[in-house]
């Protein structure tokens, strides 16, 4: 495999920017870009909260698995995973074994600020969102740690952390393509 075709995996917890990196990261790297979540809700004909209220996190949790395992191209994309997908077990060394796994980083008081902006975030729905917040954050924090180079998107340009991005992807992949060889 040619590092030119290495897939670029982003993860991190929700609001940390994600989907607008990796739609800003793929043109500029020549690969197309696909959104778990977006792609799920494609697929099932509903938005992710009414799959949870539907079905329940567990056959959410499943349909990301199956999308990971067989539902996007193996080289050339930008994959753009949700908030606790990377938290299933075995699915960060799955992701660590079809490519780049880049961790998008934020403060959970910019979380906090930019998840209020839209109602679509079932997990958040609670009382204290901050607090709700801060428990699924500490949850997933421990495998978000191992999940590959951080990138931290706080208080940063969309141009800078999209630059930081590619230049870690880079560096990645040609390590992971010659590891393929």
């Amino acid at each position: 495999m040619n590092r030119e075709d290495v897939n670029l995996y982003l993860v991190g917890f929700m609001g940390t920017g994600k989907s607008t990196v990796g739609w800003a990261v793929a043109p500029r790297i020549g690969f197309r870009c696909l959104d778990s979540d977006q792609e799920i809700e494609r697929l099932q004909g509903c938005t992710v909260p009414e799959i949870f209220e539907r079905e329940g996190e567990g056959a959410f949790r499943a349909m990301e698995r199956e999308f990971i395992e067989r539902g996007h191209p193996a080289t050339r994309t930008v994959v753009s995973c949700g908030g606790g997908l990377v938290a299933q077990p075995g699915m960060l060394d799955e992701l660590l074994g079809r490519g780049v796994v880049v961790c998008l980083h934020a403060s959970l008081e910019t979380i906090l600020e930019r998840t209020s902006r839209r109602q679509n975030r079932p997990l958040l729905e609670a009382e204290d969102r901050f607090a709700r917040i801060r428990e699924l954050y500490a949850a997933r924090e421990p495998v978000y740690r191992r999940a590959g180079s951080l990138v931290l998107t706080d208080g940063r340009s969309l141009p800078d952390v999209v630059s930081h991005v590619i230049r870690v992807w880079r560096r990645e992949a040609a390590e992971f393509a010659r590891g393929r060889v």
